[in-house]
């Protein structure tokens, strides 16, 4: 049993061992480079080097869902639909010992799998994190807070990757059809991978808090909604991950922007000029508005990541708790 399980996983070991190995052609290069530019590197890298970083993210965010979808969910649901599990039913072989089996392979070969991405491209892109965390530009690359890149970095694909196994499975179980099983694991993944990023991720750790004043050669500030919000970019704390922000009034209170701020930047044909927006804020903070940042300092990645691990291995045990229950209980 356990050789016919590992046959189902070798192709996906084999290419992600191949994207592996490629990966690590370049990175010492990268390395060599960030030893000698410092935060300054990410205006020296080439567009290859850009290309080869935006794969890394997609590969790795990406081998979760992929193994939920195509490891997770057929690997029981297609037997059931078949009824090639009597076969080892009726052999002696119970259905609580199959199924562990079963997950206790898959889900290694998918920790794995997603361990040894998340590590290749992490260590690939470190010198650029380093990079942006030192106060490197940002316009084109993440700082290791983003919700983008944090789920890209550190241990915490592979925890993804044992959630949407075991969810997959857990889905096959219940549907018993393949290809819905599929379609339906992937839907509940990438619907936990939205949750989790905007309202669970920002309380995993303790946050900080700062207020700006609104003044022309402050904080970078740009506008939102037609004029009605600002946001503040916090370039003096880099890597940080701007969690909420707020405008306060003169008295310190949460406020809407005045109308006369949409007036000020109001014109005929096109955007305002940089005189013209300076102007303008320069107005919104002689009237006394600041700007609240609430946002998670790039010295919390650690905390957050094993936050967030704990958190999907404790959602995986649960998962693997209702498939011993379920497959006990309610299969026939």
């Amino acid at each position: 049993m356990i050789w016919l399980t590992w046959r189902q996983f070798r192709t996906q070991a084999a290419v992600m061992f191949a994207a592996v190995a490629a990966l690590a052609v370049t990175g010492p290069q990268l390395a060599d480079l960030y030893r000698a530019a410092g935060s300054s590197l990410v205006d020296r890298l080439s567009s290859s080097d850009q290309t080869v970083y935006y794969a890394g993210l997609v590969v790795v965010l990406a081998v979760p869902a992929v193994i939920g979808m195509f490891s997770g969910a057929p690997l029981i649901s297609r037997e059931l639909e078949t009824g090639t599990h009597y076969l080892a039913w009726n052999q002696g072989v119970t259905r609580t010992r199959w199924l562990a089996t079963k997950l206790a392979l898959g889900a290694a070969a998918a920790m794995t799998a997603a361990g040894l991405a998340a590590l290749a491209v992490s260590w690939w892109s470190s010198p650029i994190d380093r990079a942006v965390n030192g106060g490197g530009a940002t316009d084109t690359y993440f700082p290791r807070l983003d919700p983008v890149a944090f789920a890209a970095r550190g241990v915490v694909p592979i925890a993804h990757a044992a959630f949407a196994f075991v969810l997959g499975v857990a889905l096959g179980l219940v549907i018993r059809r393949t290809l819905p099983a599929m379609a339906t694991t992937l839907a509940v993944y990438a619907a936990v991978q939205i949750v989790v990023p905007l309202w669970i991720r920002p309380h995993l750790a303790a946050t900080d808090r700062t207020t700006v004043p609104i003044e022309p050669g402050g904080a970078p500030i740009s506008i939102q909604d037609g004029a009605k919000q600002i946001v503040a970019h916090l370039d003096e704390v880099p890597g940080a991950w701007i969690t909420s922000q707020q405008t306060l009034n003169a008295a310190g209170q949460p406020a809407s922007l005045p109308s006369s701020f949409a007036d000020c930047l109001h014109t005929e044909s096109g955007p305002p000029t940089l005189q013209q927006f300076d102007r303008c804020i320069a107005d919104l903070g002689a009237q006394g508005y600041k700007q609240q940042v609430t946002y998670q300092p790039a010295g919390n990645f650690w905390a957050l990541q094993w936050a967030e691990t704990g958190l999907y291995l404790g959602l995986t045990l649960a998962l693997t708790g209702f498939c011993a229950w379920w497959i006990r209980r309610r299969l026939t």
